[in-house]
């Protein structure tokens, strides 16, 4: 049942994210809304589901215009990105930002052309939070908190001997990394027998993640569970322990904990390869869609909007349910 829960609150999110203050807002004289999106890339299986989301979402038909802009990762390349839609005379503008910090020039720039924004995915470092509507995406601090907690029960089922963490991270300085980073290692630091064998950075691409792990494991096997901050990484991690001759899942050597709960990690998942897939919820565009039309009506919106997400095992899964996702 709780599979198709997420269903029902990303309907009643969409639809219960007014404020109480209305606002009047500028009339335009164009057929379609026009949203400028200045997307962090298309690194991940996870990426590419969150961008059809909102091509998905923001169509002629629904009357949007949607301009997608990838930044390949880069920084530099969405400050392009959106000081070209502030020139074009956007509607709105949409941002999954890089990384957190340096975004107050660019952010003052379309505050000060009366072009709204909503942060999406990821959040952004700011002085002035007003430079802003809103930040909709994932609980990444509750999501590294559902993993270390699973992680706890099963240290308590296994007794007391030391357990050697590999850490594998993402992009440094996004949100999604610095939260899970974080609830993992105030874990570590609560468990007396939990310790870090290394904390690599995949950069939340699977060939980085594939390159740091195989050379770690030239001088480094003694790994106990793996702690993966994205499942495209994973997938990365698991070829290079497949050619180090290190065994995982179910039997195995290493128990692997990974994020975003796509079809090809939970499938790995069922089959008893990963032990724990933390969902990273990628569909967005309806409830963004949601709070557009909202402020579009006059009413302010909600400042943080999380999106459902859960947790599985093997016993959680079946085909057809995974079948049955998107992403």
């Amino acid at each position: 049942m709780r599979r198709f829960c997420s269903l029902i609150i990303c309907a009643a999110m969409a639809v219960n994210i007014v404020g109480c203050t209305a606002h009047k807002t500028e009339p335009t004289d164009k057929e379609l809304f026009v949203i400028g999106f200045s997307q962090v890339g298309s690194e991940s299986d996870w990426r590419i589901a969150n961008t059809q989301s909102m091509i998905d979402t923001f169509t002629e038909e629904n009357g949007y215009e949607l301009r997608v802009v990838n930044a390949r990762q880069n920084q530099d390349n969405q400050f392009a990105a959106v000081r070209n839609f502030i020139l074009e005379g956007v509607d709105f503008i949409v941002i999954a930002p890089t990384v957190e910090e340096g975004w107050d020039s660019v952010l003052a720039e379309v505050q000060a052309a009366g072009i709204p924004v909503i942060i999406m995915d990821r959040s952004v470092s700011v002085e002035d939070q007003s430079l802003y509507l809103s930040n909709v995406g994932s609980d990444f601090l509750n999501q590294g908190v559902m993993a270390v907690s699973w992680l706890d029960r099963q240290d308590a089922d296994n007794g007391d001997g030391m357990v050697e963490i590999l850490h594998l991270q993402g992009t440094y300085g996004a949100t999604a990394q610095i939260l899970r980073t974080q609830a993992l290692e105030e874990a570590v630091e609560e468990h007396e027998n939990w310790e870090f064998a290394a904390q690599l950075c995949g950069d939340y691409t699977e060939a980085k993640a594939y390159e740091v792990v195989s050379e770690y494991l030239q001088t480094n096997t003694d790994i106990d569970v793996l702690y993966s901050e994205n499942d495209n990484m994973t997938f990365g991690a698991m070829r290079a322990m497949d050619e180090a001759g290190i065994t995982y899942g179910e039997g195995g050597q290493v128990t692997i904990i990974t994020f975003d709960a796509t079809r090809e990690a939970l499938t790995y998942c069922m089959n008893g390869q990963i032990a724990l897939c933390v969902e990273c919820n990628p569909l967005i565009g309806p409830i963004l869609e949601g709070l557009i039309s909202t402020y579009r009506q006059g009413y302010d919106i909600q400042r943080q909007v999380f999106v459902p997400e859960f947790t599985y095992t093997s016993e959680d899964l079946t085909t057809s349910f995974i079948e049955s996702r998107s992403y």
